[in-house]
């Protein structure tokens, strides 16, 4: 029996911990004494089952942290007070910042939400953030009384509604597949000089690529991904390969909890007087966790929604809003350290995602992932344009392609919240999907109400997460 399971066993998941490093009751580590937290190597053994693996996760993303834990940074760096590990608190309390992270406790703090369309909302685990957890990533500026005269409060950081995490194990799965493909049509380049090579993969196209007889790529024509074509489809820009990667720049920002696999062991790099903050082993149960979460679920069509669907198809949103893409394998293989240009290094563990609690649908080996999206970048025009200090004009216009699975409960929408409706939120759309966005405005009130009707057909599920959490989902 493990450590971890013996923990549960005696205490429960989020009970009472004996030893602490103070004597008062509740001066202590929220994660537990160091003997007590979850190894790489237990992971690894083969001695877990899924269910503990879930657990051990469970705990990762619903314990508040605190100082002992590692919780915020150290000493203000003058030099760079928005750098992680540096940041100043809020009149010096040395916790909460809220403006460029140290702005929650928990992951699930800002995933809570299974539901918005209900009254009150639906909460659980795994979930959407509401307005209220809009991210406020790394501004240097904020003009709330709008001094310059503009009509707007100036803010030149990136604002973030947390999506939820519903279904993560098959969009990673997906992007894993894809990586693959990309990378093997790069070398099909590089063996063939002159030649232009398009970059299709699972009907997803990202423009093309050609290599000179000296071996240089000519990246110009890639489109929707960077230059190194990992497909990265966590984060509202793209930025993460998978679920662990978006998970250690998460530990950081939200909380100022360092990974060791990032700082180093036993090392205090941002100097708050605790180190091995975030263990290897703790980040793979958390991300394990994530990516075998029950999967949105679409709602039996009436004649209303089909007509809706129909309607959502003739419109052109399927150009960017793939009903669903399929994947070759059921597995999908977690790898440490990653190599995000080699998706298949250094594996230690695969879960079955066709399996409980994921139990995506299945198709030739592999699995059918209804998300809605093609894990693309798009151009969405000037008006939804970020103004994010550092960044080029593209990078500012362009956004990953929202999967719509579980839409009807996961409002607001649109990356900062600013649509309260799903109407606004494509009414709002522009750049690449100018187009989608007027041939929806002339459909008139019927078309368009039938189409909004078919959207509310893309819940998220009942009762997330009831395996790990002891509640009965029937």
């Amino acid at each position: 029996m493990s450590i971890f399971i013996r923990t549960v066993a005696v205490i429960g998941l989020f009970g009472v911990i004996a030893t602490v490093r103070a004597e008062l009751v509740g001066e202590g580590p929220a994660l537990g004494a160091p003997e007590l937290r979850m190894s790489q190597s237990e992971v690894e053994s083969g001695l877990l089952s899924l269910h503990d693996l879930r657990q051990a996760g469970l705990k990762i993303f619903g314990t508040q942290f605190n100082q002992y834990d590692g919780y915020g940074d150290g000493p203000m760096n003058p030099a760079n007070p928005t750098a992680l590990g540096g940041r100043p608190t809020l009149g010096g309390n040395g916790t909460f910042l809220r403006v460029n992270g140290l702005d929650a406790q928990s992951c699930n703090d800002c995933h809570g939400i299974v539901s918005s369309a209900t009254v009150p909302a639906t909460l659980g685990v795994g979930g959407a953030g509401g307005l209220n957890n809009a991210v406020m990533f790394m501004p240097t500026n904020i003009d709330v009384n709008d001094s310059d005269v503009n009509g707007h409060a100036g803010f030149n950081g990136r604002l973030i509604v947390p999506p939820a995490l519903f279904g993560a194990g098959g969009i990673q799965l997906l992007a894993k597949e894809m990586t693959i493909e990309l990378q093997a049509l790069k070398t099909h380049a590089l063996a063939n000089p002159g030649k232009t090579i398009r970059l299709t993969t699972k009907s997803v196209d990202f423009g093309v690529l050609t290599a000179d007889s000296g071996g240089t790529l000519d990246a110009s024509g890639i489109e929707g991904i960077d230059a190194d074509l990992v497909v990265r489809p966590f984060g509202r820009k793209g930025e993460f390969a998978t679920a662990r990667a978006f998970g250690q720049g998460a530990m950081m920002f939200h909380f100022g909890m360092q990974p060791v696999e990032i700082v180093g062991v036993g090392l205090d790099d941002d100097g708050d007087g605790v180190t091995d903050e975030i263990l290897p082993g703790e980040l793979s149960a958390l991300e394990i966790f994530i990516t075998t979460q029950n999967t949105p679920r679409r709602l039996q069509l009436d004649s209303d929604s089909r007509r809706g669907l129909r309607n959502f198809r003739r419109a052109g949103c399927t150009e960017c809003h793939r009903p669903q893409l399929t994947t070759k394998s059921r597995m999908l293989t977690y790898s440490f350290p990653e190599i995000a240009d080699q998706p298949d290094a250094n594996v230690y563990y695969a879960s079955n995602l066709a399996a409980r609690p994921a139990s995506f649908p299945q198709h030739r080996g592999g699995l059918v992932v209804q998300l809605f999206g093609d894990l693309k970048r798009h151009d969405m025009g000037y008006d939804l344009a970020e103004n994010f200090q550092g960044a080029s004009e593209q990078a500012n216009h362009e956004f990953m392609t929202a999967e719509l699975w579980g839409v009807a409960d996961t409002g607001p929408y649109l990356h900062d919240g600013r649509a309260l409706t799903l109407n606004a939120a494509i009414l709002a759309h522009g750049g690449e999907a100018e187009t989608a966005r007027t041939a929806y405005a002339n459909l008139g009130e019927t078309g368009q109400s039938e189409l909004l009707i078919f959207l509310r057909t893309l819940r998220n599920p009942v009762s997330p997460n009831a395996d790990v959490l002891g509640i009965d989902s029937k």
